[in-house]
């Protein structure tokens, strides 16, 4: 499962993500979204979950909570989804 995380603080880096998610199970990837042009954290991230249930968890447990001195919004990323 992607999930989608927003809201990070401009100093949580993709470890800050792996070692938040992986106590819920195994976390195949995590990525602070960069900016292209100067490589800064656009305060967004994607983590990703192969087991749904892991994912879910997760997502409940984790939305809301405060990382880094902000308070996180992670939910399931929809893909093919329209924003």
């Amino acid at each position: 499962m992607n999930i989608q995380i927003f809201n990070l603080s401009m100093n949580t880096a993709d470890r800050d993500l792996r070692k938040l998610f992986s106590p819920f199970g195994l976390v195949t990837s995590a990525e602070v979204i960069r900016d292209k042009l100067n490589g800064r954290s656009n305060c967004n991230a994607m983590v990703e979950m192969p087991v749904d249930q892991e994912a879910r968890q997760a997502i409940a447990s984790l939305h809301n909570v405060l990382l880094d001195g902000k308070k996180i919004s992670v939910t399931e990323l929809y893909l093919g989804s329209k924003w």
